[in-house]
């Protein structure tokens, strides 16, 4: 009689965990990719065809991990230290009365051109470089800008995979080897050239180099001071996600060079960061990790479709 309680009991935990882990997956997927994101996933992942990357090439296993949160709130608030790229966000993108829509263009972007066919990911560089070319003003300063210019595009370019692969190399179970790494950069260059992006770095040592080639043009902006108040203090979310999205936050802002914090007015703690910061951004990356892998995840569900 025992045993059949113990074993009830399991059966009930089972059931309950699976319903928070497809509830919380859901929530991600609907943030992340929106409401159809079910109908984007049978396309990118369940479409025929010839692929530029496979599931054992390093680009793959960054852009598909749980790591890509922390990585791409660190990405945003490096871009924004540049005032012309600052400029272009603020004036065109909608990250404040949008955010969510920008989000969730940009995780259709990344998904589509990593495990989507060579065909679907063209279509959707095209039209992200039409775009582009409608998306020029004047900065604060008075100085032009345009989303097509090529030296903007990398930096745009430069911040991510800096962001996704630190954050992957940080909060990854399993980090990329210095070859991988190497290679995980060369990868994203493929994409990077169709977008614009003229000699985009091969190599971690060309990418460091390059970040740091861009640094006399970085600036301490107001829009770039609000920016990061809006990621980091005011996300447009309901209370009870804001605690796993602040640790998510706290996990980027540790991993940001020294460079950047005073100009975004963010304090340097080494040692409060690596004590609790890091900690309690590997706490929230595994969670969203755990959900992202719930075998009846809109893209667990499509993968396996595909293989079948």
């Amino acid at each position: 009689m025992a045993m059949a309680t113990r074993d009830d009991t399991h059966v009930k935990t089972d059931r309950w965990d699976g319903r928070a882990r497809r509830t919380l997956a859901h929530a991600l997927r609907s943030r992340v990719a929106g409401d159809d994101a079910a109908a984007k996933a049978a396309v990118i992942w369940g479409t025929e065809g010839e692929r530029w990357f496979t599931p054992d090439d390093p680009i793959w296993r960054v852009h598909a991990d749980a790591a890509m949160f922390p990585g791409g709130i660190r990405a945003l608030l490096l871009q924004s230290l540049h005032p012309l790229a600052m400029a272009g966000v603020a004036g065109h993108s909608g990250f404040k009365g949008d955010p969510w829509g920008r989000l969730q263009r940009t995780s259709e972007f990344l998904a589509t051109t990593t495990f989507g066919t060579i065909e679907h990911a063209d279509v959707l560089i095209d039209r992200v470089r039409r775009i582009h070319e409608r998306v020029r003003g004047k900065a604060a300063d008075g100085r032009p800008y345009a989303a097509s210019d090529p030296h903007l595009l990398r930096w745009v370019h430069v911040t991510e995979v800096d962001s996704f692969l630190t954050s992957f190399q940080r909060y990854a179970a399993q980090p990329l080897s210095d070859t991988e790494a190497d290679l995980y950069v060369e990868q994203s260059a493929i994409v990077a050239r169709r977008l614009g992006v003229i000699d985009p770095p091969l190599t971690t040592e060309a990418l460091a180099a390059t970040i740091d080639a861009y640094r006399p043009e970085l600036q301490s902006t107001p829009e770039a001071r609000e920016a990061a108040r809006f990621l980091l203090l005011h996300p447009p979310l309901p209370a009870l996600a804001r605690p796993g999205y602040s640790a998510l936050a706290a996990g980027a802002v540790s991993l940001l060079p020294r460079w950047a914090r005073w100009p975004l007015r963010l304090p340097w703690l080494p040692v409060t960061e690596r004590l609790l910061g890091q900690p309690l951004g590997g706490a929230a990356t595994s969670a969203v990790r755990w959900a992202m892998t719930d075998p009846q995840d809109v893209r667990t569900v499509a993968i396996a479709d595909r293989a079948g």
